[in-house]
């Protein structure tokens, strides 16, 4: 069964003023238009980094990476949501590298299944799992939401223990 995650951020984040492009991705050349349309810069290995969010009808939409991924999400709950790297190569475009890293949803890695059945909807080349997995978990005492590194299970604020399991729907 599909988690849907609504978002826990900041609320000060919440503001859908002034909304960033976003390109919903149904083939490669929505990527090529996306990064032609907004002027994506690439790096020294033809790479562009995107916000990406999976909505809740299963359809992959990126953004600008330095836009909020609830802003990508125009502030609706999402089925994953992270950071996507798409990649030129000689005859294609792939999509190279790809996380859960995003603190307004905290999604679980195990959303990883929808966002493998969007890239794959797409007819894009993907890895076969997020390259970079986040934990994260929100503070029972304090209250912050924190990224859970090398198994450590304690509040970088208050130096709490923090749950085992995902805990930001309690």
């Amino acid at each position: 069964m599909l988690k849907l995650y609504s978002y826990i951020g900041s609320p000060d984040l919440l503001s859908l003023s002034e909304l960033p492009q976003r390109q919903l991705v149904r083939c490669k050349q929505d990527v090529l238009n996306w990064i032609s349309n907004t002027q994506q810069v690439l790096d020294d290995e033809k790479s562009s980094v995107a916000t990406f969010i999976i909505d809740a009808d299963k359809q992959l939409w990126i953004a600008d990476r330095h836009s909020e991924h609830v802003q990508c999400a125009r502030g609706q709950p999402v089925l994953s949501a992270g950071e996507i790297t798409f990649t030129l190569t000689r005859s294609n475009l792939v999509v190279s590298a790809i996380t859960n890293q995003s603190t307004g949803y905290c999604p679980e890695s195990e959303s990883w299944e929808v966002v493998a059945s969007a890239l794959e909807s797409a007819n894009l080349i993907y890895p076969s799992d997020f390259t970079s997995k986040f934990v994260f978990r929100r503070c029972g005492i304090c209250g912050t939401i924190n990224i859970v590194k090398y198994d450590w299970f304690y509040c970088g604020v208050c130096n709490s223990n923090l749950p085992k399991e995902w805990n930001f729907d309690l």
